[in-house]
């Protein structure tokens, strides 16, 4: 079961449920259980999120961590949640244009895969970028990954999608 998703699984389908599981848990929830739940993944800790039963009647976990070491700033609740409500913007946005998903994978295990859809947040002259990957090792379970990523890795367009009044003066991408 540990490559259902890599296999069996299109990638803009599973990109989809990561969507709404991330959108049930952050945006839907309250924001008590969602400052709870980043509290949790601020602390190193990989988070339960649910079960999904798949169309052929097994059973996959989807499991939640936060990776913030090339986080520039102080890292708070509004700043996540910032960063990633502009990440579901920018998936739900591909996936209803059904545009060509840019999707990174490892050469020696394909079961662990980033997918090229950022969340770019600008406050002053801190640029963070948020990316949502996934690693389906584990039997019967998936790790999504939200990953703050240095944001000098990008170009300029990376950081282009981030609102208007968070684009950095010229230079300070």
């Amino acid at each position: 079961m540990s490559q259902y998703q890599s296999s069996q699984m299109p990638q803009e389908k599973f990109l989809r449920i990561s969507v709404n599981l991330l959108y049930q848990a952050f945006i839907d929830a309250g924001r008590t259980e969602a400052k709870a739940l980043f509290r949790e993944l601020a602390e190193g800790k990989r988070t339960a999120l649910t079960n999904v039963i798949m169309e052929d009647g097994g059973k996959l976990r989807f499991d939640l961590s936060l990776t913030q070491e090339q986080f520039r700033g102080s890292l708070n609740f509004s700043t996540f949640k910032r960063g990633l409500t502009e990440l579901l913007v920018r998936a739900d946005k591909a996936l209803n244009n059904s545009e060509k998903l840019t999707v990174f994978s490892g050469k020696e295990d394909r079961n662990q895969m980033i997918f090229g859809v950022l969340g770019t947040t600008v406050d002053g002259d801190q640029v963070n970028v948020l990316a949502l990957g996934a690693d389906s090792n584990s039997a019967g379970a998936v790790e999504l990954r939200l990953m703050y990523l240095d944001h000098s890795q990008f170009d300029r367009s990376a950081v282009a999608g981030a609102p208007e009044s968070e684009q950095p003066e010229s230079g300070q991408a």
